[in-house]
């Protein structure tokens, strides 16, 4: 998804296959981005986009009357389920769908208002009413809307009808958050400058410093406590992922197989990602909607005025291709002219910079950090001489394609009027523009050269934005919870932070408005200094994981984590990914144990817990992998036994556990819990024979059966496999570990449920420190721990 579509890559490889060898040769020795731009965009054809465009037509973003029909009837059919969340998120399609003034769009706006009512949204309802009647409901019907409105208007504390007496005044932008909608926590600022508006912060007992080896880096100046905040930052810019992609290497589950799952395009603001059941839908396309028409109007000005046309083609080229337009409309052509200039950036002049394999992200020729974000995202590292010649050739032909749509697309953004810029018309040795596009000066090259330098960032610097979505029907009595990444985005400050398998902070996101972060100031005004702000809505905090010392690194890992990954697995991702080999103390450590009989480099598992939680089938002894020098597989360390296990053995027998396991969640899903719950006990007794309960996957198997027994009202022993689920979370994660806390959580929940009121009492006192370590003091879930406590004293 974040790179382009199968097609395409495929007719990049053949353009490439075609060039003869001088050419390639010559593409190949290009070090400095403006030169491969240029080159990339003298062999872009008309041939080139017109193949774009035939993929593009399979992917239309238009609106289409029939298919909002369709999404309308799926929302009745849950309606009449009293599944009222599903019908809302089925409604808020149609409205997408629907063109602008069409009476299906009243239509769909008429039921998704009745859906809010019974969600208990009075205000949001009264909206929708109101937009149901400007675009022309029937008139035979009104009378029912004018019930809703009554209704709605009796359920609205007094306080909120102050301003609201003409319903048709009233503003989604401006509403008081209603029962049932997810609210977002303010974080601590403690620590923080009021004046830099939680842009972007750097505790005070850290400094930002530079060396060759690591280029700019955070060390700790001051002794900082587990849990506290290190840094507080916003992306440049986001680009929400659709469809609903697992973190952990599972697959995305599609909405035909369930049909309870809506995509992250349907739940979430396209800006600022806040979650949202009854999204404001651009008035062009049928896919860009938004939490409210604050957000919808801000992100027209922003990027969607030029984006949109360009949806379909967007789809194809990919997400780091949307984000690295995004990235370069927003700088601006003032922007991109001063970090250009020659004392701030070396690489465009073919630095050697570029060639330096240390795990920073940065390569900032000075040890000074801007306070402008742009600097920081334009001197990030874009390795553009690490890049293989075919995945270069691949990123540049892109790139030429999206720049020479985006032309003859649409007038150029204000903030990149070529015709007011002399530098950049001075500066300029590009070919001159053939399209005869009114409105582009004659050489903006420059554009497209700036997004293929942000393409090539990306790859190495693009975070996911993760967060917890709760799974499971509307109306189930459990909910499951996984995480999923929902967005790719560009944090300024982050990139500082270079990598460890095992690193000493964990990352947490929060999405919403602006102005749920700090009510205090607008967060797209921006602040002196910060060039125009940050995308609001998304905030990341890193907070310590454990003590950090003075003159110690602060590190967080890339992706690759020890307790989740092997060690050979983690060194090659980073090598293809980010171009350089890890060194880290967990790597370090497991290189000395490699080759020694009783490596904790068991199959199935990270590599990190000393034990590698496989047994011997025959006598339930410890199986370690071999030595080196004895070959691959794995032995029973007992001389009474010593049966020996290949490799394939014991992977196909994991990978049985695995299916059946994501079949009974899928069963679970499926409101099956009963046909679940069995084949996970017979799962359970198979994978007894070769796993002990410390293995990761006894731990995903004691969970998923602990959800099926909660579903079946079982609370006891649903508490019990939670329990079993806790040890092997703990050993392979740690006892300090932000995935620990999570089942201590549940397992504090099911307890309180099944009515164990010591066990309860018992575990709280185990989870609260973890939740305050990893999220902060006033994270929901301490105040919904503090709200059982209460209730099990008194």
């Amino acid at each position: 998804m974040d790179l382009p579509r199968p097609q395409w890559q495929d007719h990049v490889a053949q353009k490439w296959t075609g060039l003869d060898s001088d050419l390639k040769q010559r593409f190949a020795s290009l070090m400095v981005i403006d030169d491969v731009f240029k080159c990339a965009l003298t062999h872009t054809t008309h041939e080139d986009l017109g193949f774009l465009q035939s993929i593009s037509k399979q992917l239309s973003v238009h609106k289409d009357t029939d298919e909002a029909t369709q999404c309308r009837g799926r929302g009745n059919s849950s309606f009449k389920t009293r599944d009222y969340t599903a019908a809302a998120l089925h409604y808020s399609k149609g409205v997408c769908f629907a063109p602008q003034s069409s009476e299906q769009l009243s239509l769909c706006y008429a039921n998704r208002s009745a859906a809010l009512f019974h969600l208990q949204r009075y205000q949001d309802s009264l909206n929708d009413i109101d937009r149901a009647l400007k675009h022309g409901y029937p008139s035979h019907l009104q009378h029912k809307l004018q019930e809703r409105r009554l209704h709605c208007l009796n359920h609205l504390s007094v306080a909120q009808r102050g301003n609201q007496d003409d319903p048709k005044c009233a503003s989604e932008d401006q509403r008081e958050p209603q029962r049932g909608e997810r609210l977002n926590v303010k974080p601590t600022t403690d620590h923080i400058d009021d004046n830099v508006n939680l842009i972007c912060h750097i505790s005070p007992q850290a400094a930002v410093c530079f060396s060759p080896e690591k280029g700019r880096h955070l060390v700790v100046t001051e002794r900082i406590a587990a849990g506290e905040v290190i840094l507080t930052d916003r992306p440049y810019s986001s680009v929400l992922i659709p469809g609903t992609e697992e973190l952990k290497g599972k697959e995305k589950r599609n909405e035909t197989e369930n049909a309870g799952l809506f995509g992250t395009e349907d739940r979430c603001c396209h800006r600022c990602l806040r979650e949202t059941v009854c999204p404001v839908p651009c008035d062009e396309c049928s896919y860009s909607r938004y939490c409210s028409s604050r957000c919808q109007r801000e992100a027209w000005e922003e990027h969607h005025r030029w984006e949109c046309p360009l949806g379909a083609e967007l789809m194809v080229l990919g997400l780091m291709s949307q984000l690295a337009l995004r990235v370069t409309v927003k700088a601006g052509l003032r922007n991109v002219e001063k970090a250009r200039e020659p004392n701030g950036d070396k690489n465009h002049k073919g630095s050697k910079d570029d060639s330096v394999p240390f795990h920073s992200r940065e390569s900032e020729p000075s040890a000074s950090y801007h306070g402008d974000p742009y600097l920081n995202v334009y001197h990030l590292m874009h390795h553009l001489n690490s890049h293989s010649p075919i995945l270069r050739f691949l990123w540049a032909v892109t790139t030429a394609a999206l720049y020479l749509i985006l032309i003859r697309t649409r007038p150029p953004p204000a903030s990149w009027d070529l015709s007011k810029s002399s530098t950049a018309n001075s500066q300029s040795q590009g070919p001159a523009d053939e399209t005869g596009t009114a409105g582009w000066s004659s050489e903006p090259w420059l554009l497209g050269s700036t997004i293929l330098r942000h393409m090539l960032q990306l790859r190495c610097n693009a975070q996911a934005v993760s967060v917890i979505q709760h799974t499971g029907g509307t109306n189930s009595a459990v909910q499951s919870s996984q995480e999923i990444r929902i967005a790719t985005a560009l944090f300024p400050t982050l990139s500082l932070l270079n990598h460890s398998c095992r690193p000493n902070t964990s990352l947490v996101f929060s999405t919403g408005a602006g102005s749920d972060l700090d009510p205090s100031v607008d967060p797209d005004e921006g602040v002196a200094g910060f060039g125009g702000g940050a995308t609001s809505g998304i905030t990341i905090s890193v907070r310590a994981a454990r003590v950090i010392s003075r003159g110690q690194e602060v590190l967080h890992c890339y992706g690759p984590h020890s307790s989740r990954m092997m060690l050979k697995e983690r060194q090659r991702l980073l090598q293809e990914q980010y171009y350089f080999e890890c060194t880290c103390e967990a790597c370090n450590l497991q290189q000395e144990d490699e080759g020694s009989e009783g490596s904790c480099q068991g199959p199935g598992l990270g590599g990190g817990p000393k034990d590698s939680g496989l047994q011997c089938g025959k006598c339930k002894g410890p199986l370690k992998r071999r030595g080196k020098d004895r070959g691959p597989g794995l032995v029973c360390l007992r001389s009474s036994c010593r049966l020996s296990m290949s490799d394939s053995e014991v992977s196909r027998s994991l990978q049985e556990v695995r299916n059946h396991l994501e079949k009974a969640v899928d069963l679970m899903e499926r409101d099956r819990p009963d046909e679940a719950l069995r084949l996970l006990q017979r799962t359970s007794h198979e994978a007894g024979l070769i796993l002990t309960e410390t293995h990761p996957l006894q731990g995903e198997l004691a969970d998923a059966m602990a959800r099926a027994h909660a579903t079946l009202g079982d609370w006891t022993s649903a508490a019990s496999q939670m329990e079993q689920s806790v040890v092997a979370t703990g050993s392979q994660y740690g006892e300090d570990s932000i995935e620990l806390s999570r089942q201590l959580f549940k397992l504090a929940q099911l307890h309180f449920n099944s009515g164990a009121i010591g066990s309860a009492l018992s575990v709280i006192p185990k989870v609260r420190p973890l939740l305050c370590l990893h999220f902060g003091p006033d994270c929901p879930e301490l105040q919904e721990l503090q709200a059982i406590e209460d209730c099990l004293h008194s």
